[in-house]
């Protein structure tokens, strides 16, 4: 089932997440349900968040990656890269920082240049709730750094300049307003 993206705005986009356990009703229906709706959206990362559930759980599936150029050496890592992160932790990040074009389901339409480390160390538990400690890199760390941020209650907009959020106010208030155009659905804030 595909669910309502939750809009720039949303109180429950800036909670952190609370941890669940394996008897978390229907966690099996919802992780579904997230791909379904991740997937309607062409979105590569779609976290509990934005769904409007403040839990630690967020999904990424990075294969359609593999098809683009710019991924052409790590392409087999990526043909296959579908994961559920539940209660996950960064526990470091290392590397050179580096930039990235980024963009959001939660706030369509603005794509800013954000800077991250290059590698993390994370432990989480998959959707079968077996533990995993596991170093990601590239474009992979990227994405689950980016999706580990909403289970915090932060946006990639909060990783921004003062100038790069002063220019981009606007597009947002607009966003928490419902005043934007977009393919699939979206629940905005009251």
């Amino acid at each position: 089932m595909i669910l309502p993206i939750r809009a720039f705005g949303d109180p429950v986009l800036r909670k952190v997440g609370k941890d669940i356990d394996k008897n978390y009703p229907e966690l099996q229906e919802l992780i579904d349900n997230m791909f379904d709706t991740m997937n309607s959206a062409n979105g590569i990362g779609l976290a509990a968040p934005q769904i409007g559930l403040d839990i630690r759980l967020f999904i990424i599936d990075v294969s359609p990656l593999a098809d683009d150029d710019d991924y052409e050496d790590i392409k087999d890592e990526l043909v296959n890269f579908k994961k559920v992160f539940i209660n996950a932790k960064i526990l470091e990040e290392s590397g050179e920082e580096w930039k990235f074009n980024e963009g959001c389901l939660s706030i369509p339409d603005v794509r800013e240049d954000v800077k991250r480390k290059s590698n993390i160390l994370i432990e989480y538990y998959d959707e079968n709730f077996v533990k995993h400690t596991e170093t990601f890199s590239d474009i992979r760390a990227r994405v689950i750094q980016h999706e580990y941020d909403h289970i915090e209650g932060t946006l990639f907009t909060d990783h921004l300049s003062s100038l790069k959020k002063k220019l981009v106010k606007g597009k947002l208030t607009k966003i928490s307003q419902g005043d934007v155009s977009i393919s699939y659905k979206m629940r905005f804030p009251k």
